[in-house]
């Protein structure tokens, strides 16, 4: 298999293959595995405790607030890899550096913002 078109179709014979695996590995799971239902299996699990009442159930704004803090400050981390690895190449001194401290000090910002309204306080 030579040019263009001939590695897309190594590439798609590969695909089939690990989805042939995959499927076989659940077909043969099924037909192995014990199959007894009982009342207590089919039951809703949450975290080990019994499910009693509606599903509907409050939750305060300070776990979405945290939660999102996280993905932000944690996508910002993933900023710095690519600097720290291009900072050390030629031409690339001090308007980097100027660039990645700049870049920190709004991270520091959020995190001093976070810290004002009390929302990395966990009660």
């Amino acid at each position: 298999m030579s040019g263009y078109f001939g590695s897309y179709v190594v590439v798609l014979a590969l695909f089939a293959i690990g989805l042939l695996i995959v499927a076989g590995a659940l077909l043969v799971n099924r037909a192995l595995r014990p199959s007894r239902p009982t009342h207590e299996k089919l039951l809703t699990y949450e975290c080990g405790v019994d499910p009693v009442g509606d599903g509907w159930a409050q939750s305060q704004i300070r776990y979405y607030v945290f939660t999102y803090l996280y993905v932000v400050f944690a996508v910002d981390a993933v900023f710095l890899f690519p600097w720290a690895t291009i900072f050390a190449a030629p031409g690339f001194g001090a308007a980097t550096l100027a660039e990645m401290f700049v870049f920190l000090g709004f991270i520091a910002l959020g995190i001093l913002y976070a810290w004002r309204k009390r929302v990395l306080t966990w009660t």
